[in-house]
């Protein structure tokens, strides 16, 4: 373990085996950083915050301050950041607060590039990909392997799911299904992510049952988005990921479903 003697450490503070700390930074008498962690220099982290094993925080992060909330008095929020995880230059993460549960958490083996922001209350899933400037407003929820373009930015309470695309300068004020590329200042959806589904060792079959889902569910005929969902996931029963994107959709929640665009051949 290498601390630099211009860093401050308050008495407290657990640091796991080869812990580097570089120049100018301040670790909270609250925090634990796992074994392997690397901070560059000029790094704050504050609060109750956990940093998984041989994560890297590149100067100018601050993370584990108090949820940004006028009037917020919660001391005691949390933040939990899984191992692997790399946060660039000027990244900013929030604790939990009391109204939204306490805590914030991040899996493991994320990317965020400079300038990204993950606000108080939020659940982001492991292997996710920040571009630079991307803002998470407080209590949004993240699904695994979901990548923003940069400058994207998503509305409080808003879902993202599990393996979706969000194109650059997107404004997401709408609940995202899993597996589907969005885009544009007022979000739609653009179809599945195809590229990310074969990069995931989908099989032909389960793409192309997905497909008949994003049709059936955003094109069909008859009933509403509710009753396709669930028609789609009856018919196909057994292909994982169809009953992933019909649970998103059927789930109670505080957003309105984002919507696909109007022609029938997007997905």
């Amino acid at each position: 373990m290498t601390v630099h003697p211009s860093s401050v450490v308050e008495d407290g503070a657990v640091l796991g085996a080869d812990v580097e700390i570089g120049p100018f930074c301040f670790i909270g008498s609250r925090v634990a950083l796992g074994d392997g962690v690397r901070l560059h220099s000029h790094v704050s982290v504050a609060g109750v915050t956990r940093v998984g094993a041989r994560s890297q925080l590149y100067p100018g992060v601050a993370i584990g301050g108090d949820g940004q909330i006028r009037g917020n008095d919660f001391a005691d929020g949390r933040l939990e950041i899984g191992a692997d995880c790399v946060l660039r230059e000027m990244v900013s993460m929030h604790a939990g607060s009391r109204k939204g549960g306490g805590v914030t958490t991040v899996g493991a083996r994320g990317y965020f590039m400079a300038n990204s922001h993950v606000g108080h209350d939020c659940h982001v899933g492991d292997g996710v990909t920040f571009a630079n400037s991307v803002a998470l407003g407080g209590h949004v929820e993240i699904g695994d392997g979901v990548i923003f373009g940069g400058l994207a930015a998503v509305q409080q309470f808003c879902r993202v799911g599990k393996g979706a695309m969000v194109g650059g300068l997107t404004g997401v004020n709408r609940d995202i299904i899993p597996y589907a590329m969005a885009f544009g200042d007022h979000v739609e959806l653009a179809g599945l992510n195809l590229i990310g589904l074969k990069r995931r060792g989908l099989t032909r079959d389960t793409i192309n049952a997905m497909r008949a889902t994003f049709r059936s569910v955003f094109y069909g005929e008859g009933g509403g988005i509710a009753d396709r969902a669930r028609a789609a996931k009856e018919k196909f029963a057994g292909v994982a990921e169809v009953a992933e994107m019909a649970d998103f959709i059927l789930a109670d929640a505080r957003q309105e479903l984002c919507l696909a665009r109007r022609r029938g051949d997007a997905a």
